[in-house]
């Protein structure tokens, strides 16, 4: 048996004994629902309780939910350089002593405001061997990550500091089982007379308690596009990514060594069985049905990195599977979840459930083949509309960022039930990088465009351990 099927079947037999009680939960959460024909619910219960209002005209929470702003944009970190603006995905690392490590992506461009001041005043107090691009001074390569520890006792953030600079638009990533973060290039641009390097490419940032700032090192193996995020399988190592292209693919990289992406590897992409070039978008035929797992194959793919933003039609020429706008991904118990936040009959929004083979990335897999589903597709944007990043609960629900105006923070339950936890009332902007911290206690999400990140708490043991 493989470690893959020893992992499952462990899994499997364990949650049997809660399967039943959680059942029942779901039930009394549910109860007086009505289904659709396309299995989504079209009534929408609050186990939280309502929305509350907010006397700072903010966030709307549930009653006994209170938020903080723990961080904004122009705030002076402990290492001197500002809290860069356009925060992002993040993730969280335990630091000990009721303490949470977090990592935290910044989609900057040029123009935006980064971590050097409003004139990149303070670029030169950084060795030129840490920056990636230093650009020109016309233009900067601003994106990067901050990470911060926040003591959960306090509610305070303790320190704060940059921990990778010189890349471009920074937008979400995943967390490694080794214990580091993989940022990811939302970008494609080549060498110019304002740029010195290329771009399109994912970083490592290991997660530390103290300052440091990581030295940049693309990991080019795992392909040059327009990335999104990763979620990295614990049992394997091997790395799923996302594309935000509207005709994107899926990615598969199976590393040469566990734990050390930069030892390089293959990359594939994804195939719906006996299905060339599936378009699971929905935009005009009904091609992919929602709640039916259909079986997977990958096919490898040879050049890379290539010189213009074309890998997704190299694979699709080998008949990978066309997504719109694959965004936020999360590895849960045994599946990977992601979202595309533009896909569905009305572009509001879909999200699939990956299911590895037992024998995932090896000879083998042939023998028990992976399965996709379109688990969620509503169509309706009063239930979810353009979801973004995602996470996976400490009780095993999903839960959502909506990139709208006036966006939501959206839950959804295994059996594919919603429910909201946020309204952002303040600033129009999209919510991202929502995550728990180890502990559970709390929950980081950022307003993008105000430049703030939020640490929100409360009785979330009211889903997870009632």
């Amino acid at each position: 048996m493989s470690e893959r099927a020893s992992s499952r079947r462990t899994f499997l037999k364990n949650s049997a004994a809660i399967s039943l009680g959680f059942t029942g939960l779901q039930s009394f959460f549910w109860r007086g629902c009505e289904e659709s024909s396309t299995g989504i619910m079209k009534k929408v219960n609050l186990p939280y309780g309502p929305m509350l209002s907010d006397p700072k005209g903010m966030l709307r929470l549930p009653e006994g939910f209170t938020y903080r702003i723990i961080s904004q944009v122009g705030d002076v970190m402990t290492d001197g350089f500002f809290t860069p603006g356009l925060p992002d995905g993040m993730a969280t690392f335990d630091g000990g002593n009721g303490k949470t490590i977090v990592i935290r992506n910044h989609e900057l461009i040029s123009k935006d405001f980064g971590p050097y001041g409003a004139q990149n005043e303070l670029l030169s107090h950084i060795p030129e061997n840490k920056v990636y691009d230093m650009g020109s001074p016309a233009v900067r390569c601003k994106g990067g990550t901050t990470t911060f520890v926040y003591n959960e006792k306090t509610g305070k953030v303790e320190s704060s500091w940059l921990s990778l600079t010189g890349t471009i638009r920074n937008c979400a990533g995943g967390k490694t089982p080794w214990g580091s973060w993989i940022t990811c290039e939302e970008t494609f641009v080549n060498v110019s007379k304002n740029l010195k390097k290329t771009h399109g490419f994912n970083f490592e940032v290991p997660a530390t308690s103290s300052p440091s700032l990581t030295t940049p090192i693309p990991l080019k193996a795992m392909g040059r596009f327009n990335h999104e995020a990763v979620c990295v399988d614990s049992v394997t190592n091997i790395v799923y990514q996302t594309e935000d292209r509207n005709d994107s693919s899926i990615y598969r990289f199976l590393p040469n060594e566990k734990g050390n992406l930069k030892a390089g590897g293959k990359l594939q992409a994804l195939v719906i069985k006996a299905q060339n070039k599936m378009d699971t978008r929905n935009w005009k035929n009904t091609e992919m049905p929602i709640k039916k797992r259909l079986e997977v194959e990958w096919v490898d793919l040879e050049n890379v990195n290539p010189r213009v933003d074309e890998l997704r039609y190299q694979a699709q020429n080998k008949g990978a599977a066309i997504f719109a706008r694959g965004e936020g991904m999360w590895f849960g118990k045994g599946e990977v979840y992601f979202a595309c936040t533009s896909g569905g009959q009305k572009k509001y929004g879909q999200v699939f459930r990956y299911v590895p083979s037992a024998y995932e990335g090896t000879s083998r897999e042939k023998e028990q083949p992976a399965t996709i589903e379109l688990f969620l597709e509503p169509n309706d944007k009063e239930l979810l509309q353009n979801c973004d990043n995602l996470t996976v609960a400490p009780w095993g629900d999903i839960i959502m960022c909506e990139d709208r105006a006036r966006p939501n923070i959206v839950g959804v339950t295994p059996q594919g039930e919603m429910y909201k936890i946020a309204e952002n009332i303040g600033v129009p902007s999209e919510f991202a990088g929502g995550v728990f911290s180890p502990s559970g206690k709390t929950f980081f999400v950022n307003i993008q465009h105000a430049g703030m990140t939020l640490a929100i708490s409360g009785p979330w043991n009211r889903i997870g351990n009632s």
